[in-house]
């Protein structure tokens, strides 16, 4: 299908999601229209889940499901999608960041907190209580899901989850019933 496409992620991503209801896919030219009108390619396997597959679906993951992309692109969702956000500015963050508790001024700490937040990072949804999930699109963690809360960010796979770090990883680890944080680390 795209040129950067897997075969098994998404005969993968349609076991994980066998249970869930979806909304009807784009279309590749679909895809590709709003590709397009934000000046970015959407990364795999999601690209792919959107075109083919399914576009959102209202039992998760995460816990209020998975936003349809154009809810995503547009916060017509009425989620907590910062204004200003650019999705071909690459996302700044390689690691976990507690803002809350960074030692810099605020002055300093503020205007970073609001790049992670609006730059290259596409809402897939929300657990609520402002924990919330993001797909980079752009920056060198393109692909990966990264969990957002009002204390920081962090990307799911790492020392405290046992899922992978991709969409596919992010997916599987819900489908299989775990916690996103389930190693304790």
């Amino acid at each position: 299908m795209w040129p950067d496409a897997s075969d098994t992620e998404p005969a993968a991503l349609r076991a994980a999601f066998g249970h869930v209801p979806l909304g009807p896919p784009l279309g590749p030219a679909g895809v590709r229209e709003r590709e397009e009108a934000f000046g970015v390619t959407l990364p795999e396997p999601y690209r792919s889940l959107v075109a083919v597959i399914g576009d959102g679906c209202p039992g998760g993951p995460p816990f209020y499901g998975l936003l349809r992309l154009d809810d995503s692109l547009t916060g017509g969702d009425g989620s907590v999608r910062a204004e200003g956000i650019d999705l071909t500015r690459p996302f700044p963050l390689t690691e976990t960041w507690a803002w809350r508790d960074d030692p810099r001024p605020d002055a300093v700490v503020e205007p970073l907190v609001a790049e992670a937040w609006t730059s290259g990072t596409l809402p897939l949804g929300t657990d609520g209580c402002g924990m919330d999930w993001r797909l980079v699109i752009t920056g060198p963690q393109r692909g990966r899901v990264w969990w957002f809360c009002e204390d920081g960010a962090q990307p799911l796979a790492g020392p405290f989850s046992t899922a992978g770090p991709g969409l596919l990883g992010w997916v599987r680890h819900w489908a299989a019933g775990r916690d996103w944080f389930d190693t304790g680390g």
